[in-house]
């Protein structure tokens, strides 16, 4: 991101109902305020037209599917233009018959769709049966170019990653947004539900740090439960921190609530400056990252 004028980044953390219409509604409501607040680009949570449905496995789910362009496109597009503002829409993506995607579609002011990013990392784990739902990410690990400069937009569980926020970083990305869908499973909140949300925030501050980029985790809110299980509390925490890792703007545990904090490029060229980890890099000493384990020799 070329040094320039500072800008404020909107971040809508919100509850889905099981009422799709209902949600993209709210979600028009919310980036409307962030716009009105002064958010020049803002984003939206992980699979924010619906309720998280990949707690458990279920062919009808795939009804909840939409192309792209789609409904949720197309409604975030009327309100870019409306504000001229650029918006980031995770969509549950349906590309072809059975073929989906967790995505992330980049509207600029005009309306137009400025890029798709789809998930790269599909977790499988209890609550998060997303490999039942989702085919890995195809289009590598992007950068868009937009009125505020270049971003990158990743999907939760790609934010564990330190490998995704390095190569969307090095494509020229100053902000990192993370629409996210994470909580505790209800039962777990008491021994070791704090210490899991630090671990969230300490993972993308670590991110901030090592690329010297902002980085924007927008988290979903509100108690999901299915038919049988105990479900999910997703625990908010939406945040925006710079590029030192120092949290700027933080949104509460639960409740709808819009985030709004400002990002300013030459804070990015004093960190970069300061701790000049790019320039260290050992390029020449990497090769093995692409291997799956190394063994002992």
């Amino acid at each position: 991101m070329s040094v320039g004028d500072s800008f404020a980044v909107g971040l809508v953390q919100m509850s889905q109902t099981a009422n799709t219409s209902a949600n993209v509604s709210r979600a028009v409501l919310l980036v409307r305020q962030a716009a009105r607040e002064g958010a020049r680009i803002i984003c939206l949570p992980e699979l924010f037209r619906c309720q998280y449905f990949c707690q458990n496995e279920d062919a009808g789910s795939f009804d909840l599917a939409e192309p792209v362009p789609g409904p949720s496109t197309e409604a975030m597009s009327a309100v870019a233009r409306e504000r001229n503002i650029t918006v980031i829409v995770p969509v549950f993506e349906r590309r072809a018959a059975g073929l989906y995607h967790n995505s992330a579609v980049v509207i600029g002011p005009d309306g137009g769709i400025v890029g798709l990013y789809r998930k790269m990392h599909i977790p499988d784990d209890p609550g998060y049966y997303e490999k039942f739902y989702f085919a890995p990410g195809d289009l590598g690990y992007r950068a868009f170019d937009t009125p505020v400069g270049r971003v990158g937009a990743l999907i939760c569980w790609d934010q564990w990653y330190p490998e995704a926020a390095r190569l969307t970083a090095l494509r020229g990305a100053g902000v990192l947004f993370y629409p996210t869908a994470i909580g505790w499973h209800p039962r777990e909140k008491a021994g070791h539900g704090e210490a899991q949300r630090d671990a969230w925030v300490t993972i993308q501050r670590g991110h901030a740090i090592a690329n010297g980029v902002y980085v924007a985790a927008v988290n979903r809110t509100g108690l999901e439960r299915p038919a049988a299980g105990e479900g999910i509390e997703f625990w908010g925490s939406t945040f925006l921190c710079d590029p030192f890792g120092v949290v700027v703007a933080r949104a509460r545990t639960d409740g709808d609530e819009v985030v709004c904090g400002e990002v300013n490029p030459s804070r990015i060229e004093e960190v970069r400056r300061s701790w000049p980890f790019l320039r260290d890099r050992r390029i020449d000493s990497y090769l093995d990252i692409g291997k799956r384990f190394i063994e002992e020799q």
